[in-house]
């Protein structure tokens, strides 16, 4: 992984070691081989945003998928370009966060149990792990919920544990398909100072979603 994982999710001024452009180029995605997008183009440099707003079965989170490398582009192209002058059609390796509208968190574990595991898996260093995860619920103002049960906490804090996720996988790319559903006003704000962070360190986000975030971004509307 090209992050530095030796930072802490809290060091909000460290920059990534990799910078990363995104271009499309009127590129668009299909469902069961029938066109659902077409013509989606833009450029999103370190620290660029954009927003992706549309009516529910629009084609936004088969965008966030074309993106991920998830599926093939139905038309058109996409690019990736790093700093080191590498191009390539996918993502680079280790440099993509996806949040998906369903939460990646097992009910079964705490909320602890939970963002260890997914540590573990976003990075091979083992050090400080735990420290990470506490840095980490405690941003998204979960740090007295750890030892709770994913099963008993509400649905907006578990929306909240799998936001944290996003600062243990320090990776620069943050694809996040409504990031904001089932949070209350203090986890939007909170939602919406990780994004500016992320992208004060040089990451670049796409954010499918029904609400303003108030995020400095660029804006397409989806199926129009």
């Amino acid at each position: 992984m090209q992050a530095d994982q030796s930072i802490l999710p809290g060091d909000r001024m460290a920059r990534y070691n990799r910078e990363i452009t995104l271009q499309a180029e009127d590129a668009g995605c299909d469902r069961a081989g029938v066109p659902i997008v077409r013509g989606v183009s833009f450029t999103l440099k370190p620290g660029g945003a954009l927003q992706l707003f549309g009516a529910n079965g629009s084609g936004k989170t088969s965008l966030l998928s074309l993106f991920a490398g998830h599926i093939r582009a139905g038309a058109g192209s996409l690019r990736w370009r790093a700093s080191s002058g590498a191009e390539q059609e996918f993502p680079f390796d280790d440099s993509v966060f996806f949040l998906g509208h369903q939460v990646s968190i097992k009910s079964s574990l705490t909320a602890e149990e939970n963002l260890l595991f997914w540590s573990k898996l976003y990075c091979g260093d083992k050090s400080a792990i735990r420290d990470r995860v506490g840095v980490a619920l405690d941003r998204v103002g979960m740090g007295d919920c750890g030892r709770l049960r994913a099963g008993r906490l509400s649905a907006g804090q578990r929306r909240r544990i799998d936001l944290a996720r996003a600062l243990l996988a320090q990776r620069e790319v943050w694809l996040m398909d409504e990031p904001a559903a089932a949070i209350d006003a203090d986890g939007v704000g909170i939602l919406r100072g990780m994004i500016s962070d992320h992208l004060g360190r040089g990451g670049i986000a796409l954010i499918a979603t029904h609400d303003e975030l108030g995020v400095s971004s660029r804006k397409l509307e989806i199926g129009t």
